[in-house]
């Protein structure tokens, strides 16, 4: 049977853009498993396969349903064990999580700051006002007041917090070494996030990591540069 992911889009059905259900597109790539996409709106999300939970992507592969992208990366090393592996044991699992900690609490808030409003833009009339209310409710803020990012100061700011991601491409392509793990997907996803949906600069030409990105968006026959960026 086929498999299914349920991807979170805008008014365009064929751009998702949320940085969960890319880690989970990715990974399928990097199996090099064919699915099938399954769309959702904000509001949508509460219904998928009855509500199994708040928040997408979420896998159905035949009578199984995992939700969670790393939840799907693990179902996916353990009932594709041929395939190339995306975490690599128990000790690449719990180094992939310390990878995603570091990208939730240092890149995806910069990116909220810098492009909430040009999430809201490429929403439906329902989905912005869904999106509008939930994500103020969350900040205490109107979005427009969320997005205090651009400044140069906390742009160069931001850029200087991913040193440590930065040394760490220049001296080897991928954070999996010499090809790339889960640990890559999850720290490209924002990067590819930002790229969807804003034409926001995060990244000077030339920096290592932004070089790096390029090639993710390479790697697979091109599955995520197949999403055009943002105009």
């Amino acid at each position: 049977m086929t498999l299914a992911l349920y991807e979170l889009v805008g008014r365009d059905s064929a751009r998702p853009f949320s940085p969960h259900c890319w880690k989970a597109r990715m990974a399928l790539a990097h199996k090099g498993l064919p699915y099938e996409m399954r769309p959702v709106s904000f509001t949508e999300v509460s219904s998928v396969e009855n509500g199994v939970d708040r928040t997408v992507p979420v896998l159905r592969d035949g009578e199984a349903v995992v939700q969670d992208s790393f939840a799907i990366a693990h179902y996916l090393d353990v009932h594709h064990a041929d395939r190339p592996a995306l975490l690599g044991g128990e000790a690449g699992e719990g180094v992939t999580r310390f990878v995603e900690s570091w990208s939730q609490r240092t890149i995806h808030p910069y990116v909220v700051s810098v492009a909430v409003l040009d999430i809201h833009a490429i929403l439906d009339q329902p989905n912005q006002t869904f999106f509008r209310a939930k994500r103020e409710a969350a900040f205490g803020r109107k979005l427009e007041d969320i997005q205090d990012g651009r400044t140069e100061e906390k742009l160069a700011a931001f850029r200087r917090s991913l040193e440590p991601l930065r040394a760490t491409l220049k001296r080897q392509p991928f954070l999996g070494g010499q090809s790339p793990r889960f640990a890559d997907y999850i720290v490209f996803s924002p990067f590819q996030w930002v790229r969807i949906v804003s034409t926001f600069q995060l990244l000077e030409q030339g920096d290592p990591i932004a070089d790096w990105v390029e090639r993710c968006l390479d790697l697979h026959d091109g599955a995520a540069r197949r999403v055009p960026a943002a105009r």
